[in-house]
């Protein structure tokens, strides 16, 4: 039997990438999975992003797992298709009892703060934090009437430093980390832990691309990305230039468990040591 047998998790940006990842895991350890992603226009994010191909790769990959998956196309920063699909997955699946708040995009305008449309600051800030509070806010009431809940919220390792030309991205992260320490106030006296994972650079689409590439290494007209590695690395205090995706679900799957049950308003690292620069 699986540690998450029985459960259901609800897992937001799971159509590849850590999404993918942590869906897959949860399945493996025996839950339900619900996934939403979003395949829409965004104007200001300038590479590939994922398909519906995509999501239903995942959900082939979960009942691969003998689980079963709700999977649907809906955007994060709607709060009322959040809440939609919240009641949708209740009425299937009977409840959620984990939450990932996982979707996320990157800004790769290359922008300074006194040069940036406000579109670019708005779009991130739409799917990174309010994002996260819409999905928060649709799990909460059915896991404060169950006195029972886990919810991640996936922040970075920029929620808690700053860097040239990612403000919108770095102000989000440190949003949800904000955001992630107040609910765990509110959400305290019913039994729902809220905590926040804050990756560094991972092996996934949002950063294997030409844009963020180009990004990275701004003096070479075409970087590969073995150019690129170089310029991560530099993130990072050891030296690795991004983890896989699966090393930081089992970050995940530990907050999500019933032996992280005293851990809340926290924020678990994985990041190759560049939180060793931020303060205690």
């Amino acid at each position: 039997m699986g540690s998450f047998e029985g459960r259901v998790a609800f897992i937001t940006g799971g159509a590849r990438g850590q999404g993918r990842a942590h869906a897959v895991a949860f399945a493996r350890e025996g839950a339900d999975i619900v996934l939403c992603d979003f395949f829409g226009e965004l104007d200001t994010i300038r590479y590939p992003r994922a398909t519906p191909d995509d999501l239903d790769e995942t959900v082939r990959m979960v009942e691969a797992q003998d689980r079963r998956c709700l999977a649907v196309e809906a955007d994060v920063r709607d709060l009322a298709a959040m809440h939609q699909l919240v009641e949708q997955a209740t009425a299937e699946f009977g409840r959620i009892d984990i939450a990932c708040a996982n979707a996320g995009v990157a800004s790769t305008s290359g922008q300074a703060v006194f040069e940036m449309a406000e579109e670019s600051w708005q779009q991130v800030l739409d799917v990174d934090l309010t994002g996260v509070f819409n999905t928060i806010r649709a799990v909460g009431p059915g896991m404060v009437e169950r006195r029972y809940g886990r919810i991640i919220a996936t922040a970075s390792m920029m929620g808690r430093t700053g860097g040239p030309h990612v403000a919108g991205y770095a102000a989000a992260k440190w949003g949800v980390i904000g955001l992630v320490k107040c609910a765990a106030y509110d959400f305290a006296q019913y039994g729902v832990t809220v905590n926040a994972i804050a990756p560094g650079n991972v092996d996934t689409p949002m950063i294997q691309n030409e844009s963020i590439r180009k990004l990275m290494r701004p003096e070479l007209d075409n970087p590969t990305r073995e150019d690129a590695a170089e310029a991560f690395q530099r993130l990072h205090v050891l030296p690795l230039p991004w983890v896989e995706p699966e090393e930081i679900t089992r970050a995940v799957l530990f907050l999500a468990d019933e032996a992280a049950r005293g851990i809340s308003g926290t924020v678990m690292s994985i990041d190759c040591g560049a939180s060793a620069r931020v303060t205690a």
